[in-house]
């Protein structure tokens, strides 16, 4: 895996994982947005969501559940916001794939 979250996937970089499974891989983001700011990836490289298949709708569910677990494992309890940026123009900077999980503050609607 080429881009960035493959290499923090097979640890060539380092990062703070707080989450891992044989399907995907949490670590905390190195400019947070909010006390609790991790990334979810998945281990399967997807650059952008819209390049998913219905092949990997159970990697995707899964990812799901994984991102409620750990937001209830860091503290955010059931007050978290769970963000995918898909593409340049929406704000995705890493193409692979990934979720914002956001806690521990107050969030308002629209998001920016």
């Amino acid at each position: 895996m080429a881009t960035l979250f493959g290499k923090v996937i097979s640890r060539e970089i380092p990062a703070d994982i707080v989450y891992e499974d044989d399907q995907c891989l949490a670590f905390r983001d190195i400019n947070p947005q909010a006390p609790t700011h991790v990334l979810l990836i998945p281990k399967k490289e997807i650059p952008r969501l819209v390049d998913a298949t219905s092949a990997d709708q159970a990697l995707l569910g899964h990812m799901m559940v994984a991102a409620g677990t750990i937001a209830r494992q860091l503290g955010a309890g059931d007050a978290f916001r769970l963000v995918v940026n898909n593409g340049a123009q929406a704000g995705q900077s890493v193409f692979h794939l990934h979720m914002h999980i956001l806690g521990g503050r107050g969030f308002t609607w629209p998001p920016g």
